[in-house]
């Protein structure tokens, strides 16, 4: 199954008690005896059985083909689109082209439009913890889109939805995946600027978008998923939720909404300017993908 190691300095393994309270725990905790010793060893370089790369990367090179197994979580908090993110440097690679000639500042711009409307999509199904997509360019990783939310309900309702669907003509293919660490499987290297392995590390290479984006998607939805998270609290306790608080943060948002009109029809600054581009260039990639959708299924 070749060397297991690299990017992110090799594995260590987490014996702390809390490490990793999750499925994982579900699956191998509570093991005696020998099986202790197992789950112990479970997804590490000591562990002849379990695939190191598919457990803390979700993905492996070898795929079918690795020596090891790849244990698929019956449920998990993380989700993987497979391929989704058509990365253009992977495109003009494959094209024998060379991906240095490409703008940067485009290449940026096209980014947060498509982070933005995955994220968009992903967050009505429930609150997003994560959002990574890989810039790798290996096969089995090229364009994976990773997302982990707030419980497994959230996830399994995200995956339910997008059965089926295609995304810029392409099928969406999705499943649980066993990442609940993006710490563990993302090359710190890479990180830090100094990945020599480039596009075909084993490692997550993460891209991440515009500080904008970030302010922008924290804006939109942090207040909504603290109101869900509270009244599911409050239902959780058996106390009584009432419709009038929703109408009330309804009123709330229109309002908002009305002031920000206000604002941009006095001109409004640069992030705001550019929201609005990303807004309309964003409208008109999602008729396309559309159309090319009904395309396909025709």
């Amino acid at each position: 199954g070749g060397s297991h190691g690299g990017g992110g300095g090799g594995y260590k393994r987490d014996d702390s008690r809390d490490a990793g309270r999750n499925w994982r725990d579900r699956e191998l905790g509570g093991a005696r005896g020998g099986a202790t010793h197992l789950a112990r060893i479970h997804g590490t370089e000591e562990d002849k059985v379990n695939c190191p790369f598919y457990f803390k990367i979700g993905a492996c090179r070898h795929g079918d083909r690795c020596s090891r197994q790849h244990h698929k979580p019956p449920f998990s908090q993380t989700m993987i689109v497979q391929h989704m993110y058509q990365n253009p440097a992977s495109q003009i690679a494959a094209a024998g082209g060379d991906p240095s000639q490409l703008d940067p500042k485009k290449v940026q711009e096209e980014f947060d439009d498509f982070y933005e409307e995955v994220y968009d999509e992903l967050a009505k199904y429930g609150e997003i913890e994560e959002l990574n997509i890989c810039e790798n360019l290996g096969d089995h990783m090229v364009g994976n889109v990773y997302a982990k939310f707030g419980d497994e309900e959230a996830t399994d309702a995200a995956l339910k939805a997008l059965f089926g669907r295609f995304y810029a003509g392409r099928p969406l293919v999705c499943e649980f995946s066993p990442v609940t660490d993006f710490r563990e499987a993302r090359c710190r290297q890479y990180d830090e600027a100094v990945c020599t392995r480039g596009g075909y590390c084993n490692f997550m290479h993460i891209r991440t978008p515009s500080r904008s984006l970030r302010r922008d998607l924290e804006k939109r939805y942090k207040k909504k998923w603290r109101k869900a998270r509270e009244k599911r609290e409050r239902e959780e306790r058996g106390e009584d939720v009432s419709s009038s608080d929703d109408e009330k943060e309804d009123k709330k948002s229109r309002r908002r909404r009305d002031d920000d009109d206000a604002d941009e029809a006095e001109g409004g600054g640069d992030d705001k300017k550019r929201s609005r581009s990303r807004s309309r260039s964003r409208e008109k990639k999602r008729s396309r993908s559309r159309s090319r959708d009904r395309e396909a299924r025709d």
